[in-house]
């Protein structure tokens, strides 16, 4: 009789646990410095997912998803730029709607090496769909240098996609 109850409450703490973990919010373990120094690296933070079910993601959010470019990995960039708005980069900094957007978080570790992504633009996002970008900016695997299979730039990425906020990072 005992063994059984014990089962039964082992059971139903999983399954509350699995719960919590697929609407509520899930552990995440910071792996690379695209996100320096916001989110350093060997960081433990929670992903919110219930918030972006009650508004909308807004510009400064940091997001975790799935990467655009195949890689079976979860990527956290912060949000840029929002759908109709028209984004564009020029010598490392950041227009939307052809103004300069003040970016306090933004890091350049290279600031005077000429890279891919440092120019880009102007490009409009589309409907349903986001510009993100770490803010480690010369060393992110983000939207200024994602391909896709074919070798086609990826610079959006679908909103629907989001698993969540990163909280206790700003």
């Amino acid at each position: 009789m005992k063994f059984s109850r014990l089962l039964f409450l082992v059971c139903v703490a999983v399954s509350i646990a699995l719960a919590l973990r697929l609407w509520v919010c899930e552990a995440i373990f910071v792996a690379s410095g695209s996100m320096e120094p916001t989110l350093p690296v060997g960081t433990h933070l929670f992903v919110d997912k219930v918030t972006l079910r009650l508004r909308l993601p807004q510009r400064g959010d940091i997001v975790v998803f799935h990467s655009p470019t195949g890689q079976d990995r979860d990527l956290a960039k912060r949000i840029i730029a929002l759908p109709g708005e028209t984004v564009a980069l020029r010598a490392k900094m950041v227009f939307i709607d052809g103004r300069e957007l003040d970016e306090p978080y933004a890091v350049h570790k290279r600031a005077g090496e000429r890279l891919d992504g440092d120019e880009l633009g102007p490009m409009a996002v589309p409907p349903g769909e986001l510009f993100v970008l770490g803010d480690n900016r010369d060393e992110s695997d983000d939207a200024t240098v994602w391909k896709d299979a074919v070798g086609r730039p990826i610079h959006f990425i679908p909103s629907v996609g989001l698993k969540g906020l990163v909280r206790g990072a700003y």
